[in-house]
């Protein structure tokens, strides 16, 4: 009788764990679906801004800066949850692949999880916090900003910075390396415009306004789509996790059915021999 106690409270508590994981498997659905929206009105918008950065340095190709000026700046986008399978050392795989950090780039590590493993990285230059929820990312952004302006090197003055960022993508499970930085030089061709865009600002501040409104933008969307690729990786887990629980439970019950018979059956012997007795 003990024996089946025990599995049934082992059960309980399997089935509460079971209620759990698909909780989380379900907020990790939700999230998916909701940032399935904002990346499509993000990338637009994005790529809006790469228009007009376009067409503004066609007729002033002069203000795009040369490669020796920019600053060069790693960033890996891991998770700041769990159970998300190899999410975050797929991101260290990534860049050592990629040949690791040169010497002289700062490295930035975004999310608790992938910043535990390494906490003691001689290479780490800042640590962010991440995203759980999508509310969250505009703070993970803006603390992300005031670390980017922190590994700035005063010596190199106002350098404008080229980020080189590690990110899972969310539709497939590679990591994705995305190089966010000062707009290019177009390459020659008919012009967009019959003439140049008219400015209130001076080229040169309407330029830095334009190159930071398009860096938030841009590291705004590389959150989305890390965040995306986490709830979908964390999903895929979770589900797996509930189907091996579930085969577990399986098993577990009809080991507990199995001994309740043997007891009903041993119990039944008894009554027969204490019957059998009686008659004597």
């Amino acid at each position: 009788m003990s024996k089946c106690r025990d599995l049934g409270a082992q059960i309980r508590s399997l089935n509460e764990i079971k209620e759990i994981m698909n909780a989380m498997k379900n907020l990790s659905l939700m999230e998916t679906h909701r940032l399935e929206r904002l990346l499509d009105t993000h990338r637009r918008a994005v790529s809006t801004i790469e228009s007009a950065g376009a067409d503004f340095l066609f007729f002033r190709p002069h203000l795009t800066s040369r490669a020796e000026e920019f600053r060069d700046v790693y960033l890996l986008i891991g998770s700041e949850r769990g159970f998300c399978g190899d999410f975050n050392e797929s991101l260290l795989r990534a860049m050592d692949d990629h040949g690791g950090v040169p010497a002289g780039t700062a490295l930035v590590v975004i999310g608790s999880k992938l910043g535990n493993k390494m906490v003691d990285d001689p290479r780490v230059t800042a640590f962010v916090d991440g995203a759980s929820v999508v509310e969250e990312t505009a703070s993970v952004a803006a603390n992300l900003a005031q670390a980017l302006s922190c590994v700035s090197s005063p010596r190199r003055g106002a350098a404008p910075l080229r980020l080189t960022v590690f990110h899972n993508h969310p539709a497939h499970e590679s990591v994705e390396v995305s190089v966010v930085g000062p707009f290019k030089q177009p390459e020659p061709k008919n012009p967009p415009f019959a003439y140049a865009p008219l400015l209130n600002l001076k080229p040169e501040s309407f330029l830095r306004a334009l190159a930071g409104q398009y860096l938030e933008a841009a590291l705004q969307e590389l959150l989305y789509r890390s965040l995306a690729a986490e709830n979908q990786r964390r999903l895929r887990h979770m589900d797996s996790a509930v189907r091996r629980l579930e085969r577990t439970l399986a098993d577990l019950v009809r080991r507990r059915n199995a001994l309740r018979q043997e007891e009903i059956t041993e119990e039944i012997e008894v009554i027969m021999l204490g019957a059998e007795r009686l008659q004597k």
